[in-house]
C-alpha cells in the first residue's frame, strides 16, 4: 500500500447509506473508483449485527491495495486485521485515552485516524500520535447534523500548520471542492456525494480526478 501521505481520496462504507447494497459491493465499486482509503461506518447498529463485513470486505481492499479503517472499533480493527481505525474526540480522549499507543495492546502494527473540529483538537491529537487526522466537519452534513461546521478558516489553518497527513471532511461535493482544494486541502473525505450516486464507481472516478487534476 502506498504511504498514508500519498493518498488523497478517502470515502466510506457506511451502513446508512447502504440502500440495500451490500457492503462488499460498495467497496468493490469505491475501490474500483479509486479510492485510498475505505472506512466502515456503522453508527445505526454494532457491527456484530451487521454481518461480520470487516472480515468480508478486508479481502477486498488489500487486493486493491486500499486501506480499511474501522470507525470506533479498535479491537474490532486489530481481530480482523485491519490496519487502521478511525476514532473520535469523545471515543478516544474521553474514553481515558491519552496516547494512540494504548490502542496498540491488540496489535503493534494498528494506525489510528482522529476526528479534529479545530486547531487546539488537532494539536492534542499529533501530540497523541495519531497517524492521520480528520479536519471537518468543512459544511453541513447529514452524516453529524448535530455538528457545527469548522469552516474553511480551519482547512486554511490545518494547510498551515499540520504536518502529518489530514483528510478535509464534512459536506464536501463536486460543486464546493475547488473552494476546499483552494483553502489548502490536498486530501478529502466524501461520504454522501459518492454513496448517494447511482453509479458510485464513476462518482468517486469524478472526485479522484478532480483532486489529481487539481492545479496547486
Amino acid at each position: 500500500m502506498k504511504p498514508l501521505s500519498e493518498c488523497r481520496l478517502y470515502t466510506f462504507v457506511d451502513t446508512a447509506y447502504l440502500r440495500g447494497r451490500s457492503p462488499q459491493s460498495v467497496t468493490r465499486s469505491l475501490c474500483d473508483g479509486g479510492s485510498d482509503l475505505i472506512q466502515l461506518r456503522s453508527k445505526d447498529s454494532p457491527l456484530d449485527q451487521i454481518g461480520q463485513p470487516p472480515g468480508a470486505i478486508l479481502p477486498i481492499t488489500a487486493r486493491a491495495g486500499v486501506y480499511l479503517a474501522i470507525n470506533d472499533h479498535p479491537q474490532h480493527a486489530a481481530q480482523t486485521g485491519a490496519p487502521l481505525c478511525h476514532l473520535g474526540q469523545e471515543d478516544f480522549f474521553d474514553a481515558g485515552c491519552r496516547h494512540t499507543s494504548q490502542l496498540r495492546t491488540w496489535d503493534p502494527q494498528l494506525r489510528v485516524g482522529l476526528s479534529t473540529h479545530a486547531p487546539a483538537q488537532a494539536e492534542r491529537a499529533i501530540a497523541a500520535g495519531a497517524d492521520y487526522i480528520a479536519v471537518g466537519p468543512v459544511y453541513a452534513t447529514g452524516t453529524k447534523p448535530s455538528a457545527k461546521p469548522v469552516s474553511l478558516d480551519y482547512v486554511k489553518w490545518a494547510a498551515a500548520n499540520v504536518k502529518i497527513p489530514w483528510f478535509a471532511i464534512g459536506g464536501i461535493n463536486l460543486e464546493n471542492l475547488d473552494a476546499v482544494l483552494a483553502a489548502g486541502a490536498r486530501r478529502i473525505g466524501v461520504v454522501s456525494a459518492i454513496l448517494n450516486a447511482t453509479d458510485i464507481a464513476e462518482a468517486c472516478q469524478n472526485f479522484k480526478n478532480r483532486l489529481l487534476s487539481a492545479r496547486f
